[in-house]
C-alpha cells in the first residue's frame, strides 16, 4: 500500500466541475485582479473570523511583510518570534530591517513558550508574532496578557492553521493582527499563491489596502512607498469554493489523527499533542520519534511517504549567524528539529493507511529483532 504524505488532488477532485465554471465565470468577466471574488471571499472570511477586516494579497509571506510595514516595524525594531517555523515568518521581519528575536518553544505543541517571551523584551521590541504550528493554535491569551502590560502588538502567523481554534475563538480573531496562507498544501487552499492579511483595527486594514497597491488607494495618489501584492480573482473563486469545505476537510484530518492513535501509533512514536482548549486541525501530522533516521528508513521501504520539517531551527541558519545564536541556546526547538517527522496527513487518510503505516514500523522493528 503506498500511502502519500498530503493528496490535494482527493480533496479537489469532487469539486472539480465547480472549479471549472467558477474560473470559466472569472475567464467571461475579464476581471482577474481584484475583482468581485476578492472582495467576495474578504467578506466571507472576515464573517468566519468575528467580523475581522480581511484584505487579500498575493501569498502568505507578503501577507507578514505587509502586517509588519502596517504596523509600522522598520530598521532598529525587534519582533519576537519562534525558531521553530518556515523560514518566511523570520525572513518576513529582517526584510523589514527588523531582527527577529528567537524565544523556544513549548515541548508539547512545539509553539512558542509565553513563559519565555516577557524576559526577551527590550525597550526596541516592536511586536510578538506567534505562529500557530502544524495547525496547533499558539497560547494567544497568554502572549495577549504579556504584550498588554508592554503595550505591543500580537500579530499570528496562521499560514497552516486556518479552522483552528482557543477556546472556541478561531485562529486569526485572537490577536491585533493575522497572516494566512492559500499555499496548495495548507488546510485552506487555494490552486497557486495566495494570502490574506486580517486585521481588528479598521485602519491597520486600511493601510494594508494600501500597502497590497504601490501605497495608493486609487491609482493616482500614492501615499507611501507599497506593494504589488494582489490577490487574482481565479484564485479568490477558487479559495471561495474550498472555503465551503475547509471545516470538513479539517474534521478528516482530525478524524486521520484519532485512527493513528486507535492503531497504536503512540507504542512506536509521540503523537502530537492537543492542549485542553485548542481545537487542532493538523496541517502536518507531526510525530517526536528519538530514531527518526531508522524510521524514516522502515516507512519509506515501506512505501510510506515522511518528511522532516525544519531540520534547522530558525536561530541556527546561516543567514541568521551574526545575530549570534549557538547550538544550545533553545533546546526545545533544536531537540524537536533532530526528532519531530511529519507522517501521512490530509483529510481523506483512511483507517486502513493509518494502520499501514503502523504495521510498517512494527515489521520494521521485528525484522531488526
Amino acid at each position: 500500500m503506498n500511502v502519500p504524505l498530503m493528496d490535494v488532488r482527493a480533496q479537489y477532485g469532487p469539486l472539480r466541475g465547480e472549479i471549472d465554471a467558477a474560473i470559466a465565470d472569472v475567464l467571461d468577466t475579464g476581471r482577474f485582479i481584484l475583482g468581485p471574488n476578492v472582495a467576495a471571499l474578504e467578506e466571507e472570511i472576515g464573517r468566519e473570523l468575528g467580523g475581522r477586516h480581511c484584505v487579500g494579497v498575493a501569498n502568505g509571506t507578503d501577507a507578514l511583510v505587509i502586517a509588519l510595514n502596517a504596523l509600522d516595524v522598520g530598521p532598529g525594531d525587534e519582533v519576537i518570534t519562534t525558531p521553530y517555523t518556515f523560514y518566511a515568518t523570520a525572513e518576513a521581519i529582517a526584510r523589514m530591517g527588523a531582527t527577529p528575536v528567537f524565544v523556544d518553544v513549548r515541548p508539547d505543541d512545539f509553539c512558542i513558550d509565553p513563559a519565555q517571551v516577557e524576559a526577551r523584551i527590550t525597550p526596541k521590541t516592536k511586536a510578538l508574532l506567534p505562529v500557530h504550528i502544524f495547525g496547533h493554535p499558539a497560547d494567544i491569551p497568554a502572549l495577549r496578557e504579556i504584550a498588554d502590560r508592554h503595550g505591543l502588538p500580537v500579530i499570528e502567523d496562521a499560514a497552516q492553521a486556518y479552522g483552528a481554534s482557543l477556546n472556541g475563538t478561531p485562529v486569526g480573531a485572537l490577536g491585533d493582527i493575522a497572516t494566512f496562507s492559500f499555499f496548495p498544501t495548507k488546510n485552506l487552499p487555494g490552486i497557486g499563491d495566495g494570502g490574506m492579511v486580517v486585521c481588528a483595527d479598521p485602519d491597520v486594514a486600511a493601510r494594508v489596502k494600501r500597502l497590497r497597491f504601490h501605497g495608493s488607494r486609487d491609482k493616482v495618489v500614492f501615499e507611501e512607498v507599497g506593494y504589488n501584492s494582489r490577490l487574482d480573482d481565479l484564485q479568490a473563486a477558487v479559495i471561495r469554493i474550498f472555503l465551503r469545505h475547509v471545516h470538513a476537510w479539517n474534521d478528516g484530518r482530525r478524524a486521520a489523527a484519532s485512527a493513528y492513535a486507535e492503531a497504536g501509533l503512540g507504542e512506536h512514536l509521540s503523537l502530537p499533542v492537543e492542549r485542553d482548549g485548542a481545537r487542532h486541525i493538523y496541517h502536518l501530522y507531526m510525530a517526536r520519534c528519538g530514531d527518526r533516521d531508522a524510521v524514516q528508513k522502515a516507512l519509506s521501504d515501506g512505501d510510506v511517504a515522511n518528511a522532516v520539517y525544519y531540520g534547522i531551527p530558525m536561530h541556527l541558519q546561516p543567514v541568521f549567524a551574526h545575530l549570534g545564536y549557538r547550538e544550545g541556546d533553545l533546546p526545545v526547538a533544536e531537540e524537536a528539529a533532530r526528532t519531530v517527522l511529519a507522517l501521512p496527513m490530509h483529510p481523506h487518510l483512511t483507517a486502513e493507511q493509518a494502520a499501514h503505516v503502523v504495521n510498517t514500523l512494527v515489521q520494521a522493528r521485528e525484522a531488526v529483532g
